[in-house]
């Protein structure tokens, strides 16, 4: 694992093969859309629900240009109008995944999506760049799946390493944030400590009782599609 330097982007960093991850995409430069062309990226996978999908005042302006050669492609892990994950967000503060302990709940309620997300990734020419919005929670399930799917002797602890350091990434932007969070906000290191403590728990208790295969081919994926993604894994 190694943080990846494209120019704007925030929470990046390479996951396995020629996949990575980041925070949102509306936070590169011009400079860092090539920067991750370059770097053999063909497809981004947005992993956000279409409302979430906009450029911010606060973002750089972006030409089309720029992006050639680079397709994007919406994946939303949730349906943010299914009554039950609805209701039950709707309750919670921060009301959105933020917590590795939701992360069976989401694929328990919309493994369809799951299956669309692995699809993305499954028939992208080059290398894929997963992202939400922080780059930390709906990008953390699908990689945990990732890594298990890769490696499923070693997918904890890779899993823990990528998840911490998303919560690290994602703390340091809310640092120097120009635009303050209105849920979240920086932890200095003992705040942070307890916190990764707590969600490492639940990420381990998650992965332990994975098997991302069985789960794929049951909802739709192809054995062809999974063996593309295990090769983009292990490019």
């Amino acid at each position: 694992m190694r943080r990846v330097d494209w120019e704007g982007a925030v929470n990046a960093r390479h996951v396995r093969g020629s996949v990575y991850r980041m925070g949102r995409r509306e936070w590169l430069t011009e400079r860092g859309w090539r920067q991750m062309h370059d770097d053999g990226v063909s497809t981004v996978v947005d992993l956000r629900s279409p409302g979430e999908q906009r450029r911010r005042a606060a973002d750089p302006q972006v030409s089309p240009e720029a992006m050639a050669g680079i397709a994007v492609v919406s994946a939303p892990t949730e349906d943010p109008g299914h009554p039950e994950h609805a209701e039950a967000y709707a309750v919670r503060t921060p009301p959105y995944l933020n917590h590795p302990e939701g992360y069976a709940e989401i694929m328990r309620l919309f493994p369809d999506r799951m299956v669309q997300v692995f699809r993305a990734i499954a028939e992208a020419p080059g290398g894929v760049v997963l992202h939400c919005s922080a780059g930390r929670d709906r990008t953390g399930l699908i990689v945990t799946m990732l890594l298990q799917l890769a490696d499923p002797a070693g997918a904890g602890r890779a899993a823990a390493e990528q998840y911490e350091a998303s919560v690290r990434g994602i703390n340091e932007w809310h640092r120097i944030s120009p635009v303050k969070h209105p849920y979240e906000r920086w932890h200095d290191d003992e705040e942070l400590a307890t916190l990764l403590a707590e969600r490492q728990e639940a990420l381990t208790a998650f992965a332990a009782g994975l098997d991302v295969e069985r789960f794929l081919l049951e909802h739709g994926l192809s054995a062809a599609e999974i063996a593309a993604v295990r090769a983009k894994l292990q490019e």
